[in-house]
């Protein structure tokens, strides 16, 4: 037996050989115009526009296919020219920030009355001892032991090792660290300790002291190490107990360890 689907395209073909048969026909008597031709423009006409209507949407598809690929690929190289775009405006702008950053170390040198070599920060030390920084300055650039390490924004600590190209330097947050250092405003004297959560601590700051939230605390230059008046950080808290002698005072540091690129290394 016939399926269904099978009668239906048997009737298709043979509906077209109608009217092709028709067609041949009419087109032996082409001035005439008789019932034949109107029968065979009756069954032909339909069949035509189907065939014409499907013509122009398929290619209608590809055109719009062929559209669709170029948009894609123009689509594609713009993404290209927009990551190059974003990778040269990174570049430019990492190079501006350097810029500002190397004029600060310039201007630094120029307030400093001292012989200063410019560092940069190259790593992290990952002993968990010690808050040190790594630098790419060594005994070949005169680099040793104990020499000041200060930045823009003010201390950033002291050379605890140094080989010859790198050097490892102990930040003033670490506990081991002792700056002898004055409250600006008033001169109060203490010494700046390492404390953690990247702070510090004015130590043996006298009751009778005067000292504000907010003030500034400078280097004394007493301990022979840093030169006097570099800044240090500011008052964040103070904490006066019942007993005792000396008042509890947290210091801010001015420098941003975590955001530090450069330094500058006080060779004399």
């Amino acid at each position: 037996m016939f399926s269904k689907s099978l009668a239906r395209i048997l009737c298709v073909i043979l509906l077209a050989l109608i009217n092709i048969a028709l067609l041949c026909i009419s087109a032996k008597h082409p001035d005439r115009y008789t019932i034949v031709d109107r029968v065979v423009m009756a069954g032909i006409a339909p069949f035509q526009e189907g065939v014409t209507r499907t013509m122009h949407f398929c290619g209608r598809i590809w055109d719009h296919y062929f559209y669709l690929v170029a948009v894609r690929e123009e689509c594609d190289r713009l993404r290209g020219m927009l990551a190059r775009a974003e990778m040269e405006k990174s570049r430019h702008l990492e190079s501006e920030l350097t810029c500002q950053r190397l004029r600060k170390l310039l201007a630094m040198k120029s307030e400093v009355p001292r012989r200063m070599l410019p560092a940069q920060v190259v790593g992290l030390d990952p002993s968990v001892w010690f808050r040190t920084i790594i630098i790419n300055r060594g005994t070949h650039d005169g680099v040793s032991k104990g020499m000041p390490v200060i930045a823009p924004e003010g201390i950033v600590g002291q050379v605890m090792a140094a080989s010859y190209c790198h050097s490892k330097v102990l930040l003033m947050t670490d506990r081991s660290s002792a700056i002898d250092a004055l409250v600006q405003r008033t001169r109060t004297r203490g010494i700046v300790a390492g404390k953690a959560e990247d702070s510090c601590r004015l130590k043996y700051v006298v009751r009778k002291g005067e000292i504000s939230v907010g003030d500034t605390v400078v280097s004394s230059g007493l301990d022979g190490l840093f030169p006097k008046g570099l800044r240090i950080g500011s008052v964040k808290k103070i904490s006066r107990s019942q007993s005792g002698i000396f008042q509890d005072v947290t210091v801010r540091p001015f420098v941003d360890f975590g955001r530090l690129e450069e330094a500058l290394v006080i060779l004399e």
